[in-house]
């Protein structure tokens, strides 16, 4: 049984790796999916039911994240919006102003603090829902050097190892869900084209806290490479096992939102230089809800997507190696922060 209904035919369902082209990112020229970056979060869910599902976005009170809950919300799914901040529960208000008749509740979770991660995974499990759809959205960006609770350098904290944790926290409850229903689970992890601007060993397992080698641009690169690398792992574990989950990953593209508030002058500087390049919110949510919910990525999992068509990653996100070291050095920083 499929969760997916279109009222009208969908784009050719081929996939060729579409090479992100400069011209095509100017003009929105739709790439092998039918779509391309001028399409917004409602253009590539038209015609598609989410309801029944439960979808649950970190940092879904603000930018990408938001219109990410608005449209799955508007196409009937029960959305769980997690965030750190009391802009949730406006977030929330906003969202059923538009649309009365939407599911959306909102719980608190901050990503940086594994204790949070925990807590906030009992809170949901105890809830008895469903689990269908896991956007891990959130993220920090440029932060100046400063080190998690639990002693991680605040990037990597933030964007790979706290969604590392809840992923792995939430993941039974996925399992479950797809077994019991017959609906294919999602989790989608935003990265990021910066993933291509890393340190030279692409992460660094032995100096990760080092604040002497500490750039702030290489460390986002760094946790945007981890997001990559994160879903690339458990995309084979998943297959392994024979789970109806797919896992993968999208870069949003340019868009000035929260995200960039550590570096708001030199984002707006560049900006100027490159304003054919960025886009508006609803279609940097695109990318995510394409890959989230459009019946035409069932059963495709382990890939990276931009401007909602499969695109090439750096060579340190296609190792193999470098996935399960990643997936061990994770455990090993979960297990001696308790």
């Amino acid at each position: 049984q499929s969760r997916h209904r279109l009222i009208r035919p969908g784009p050719s369902r081929s996939r060729p790796k579409n090479k992100m082209g400069i011209l095509s990112l100017i003009t929105g020229k739709p790439g092998a999916s039918g779509f391309g970056s001028g399409s917004t979060a409602e253009q590539v869910t038209e015609g598609i039911s989410a309801a029944g599902l439960t979808v649950l976005v970190t940092g879904g009170s603000s930018g990408i994240g938001l219109e990410t809950s608005r449209v799955f919300a508007l196409r009937g799914a029960h959305v769980i919006i997690a965030a750190r901040n009391t802009e949730a529960s406006e977030a929330r208000k906003r969202i059923m102003e538009i649309h009365p008749l939407a599911r959306v509740d909102v719980l608190k979770l901050d990503l940086s603090s594994l204790k949070s991660v925990r807590a906030f995974a009992d809170q949901f499990n105890s809830m008895n829902l469903p689990l269908n759809i896991l956007i891990n959205n959130a993220g920090v960006m440029f932060c100046p050097f400063q080190l998690s609770e639990d002693e991680v350098e605040m990037q990597f904290a933030t964007n790979h190892l706290g969604h590392f944790l809840l992923t792995n926290l939430l993941l039974d409850n996925m399992k479950t869900t797809a077994k019991s229903t017959g609906i294919e689970g999602r989790i989608v992890n935003l990265s990021s084209v910066a993933h291509l601007h890393t340190y030279p060993k692409g992460i660094l397992f032995d100096q990760l806290n080092d604040k002497k080698i500490y750039n702030d641009k290489m460390a986002y690169g760094q946790s945007k490479l981890a997001n990559i690398l994160h879903a690339k792992e458990l995309s084979r574990r998943l297959k392994e096992e024979g789970a109806n989950i797919t896992v993968n990953c999208v870069h949003p593209g340019l868009i000035m939102t929260n995200l960039m508030r550590h570096s708001f002058a030199l984002m707006k500087a560049i900006q100027v230089v490159t304003y054919l390049f960025w886009k508006n919110v609803p279609q940097g949510a695109a990318t995510t809800c394409y890959v989230g919910l459009n019946p035409q990525l069932k059963g495709v999992t382990g890939k990276y997507f931009a401007d909602c068509n499969e695109e090439k990653t750096s060579k340190h996100a296609k190792s193999d190696v470098l996935a399960k070291q990643l997936w061990e050095f994770s455990e090993e920083l979960i297990r001696s922060a308790k």
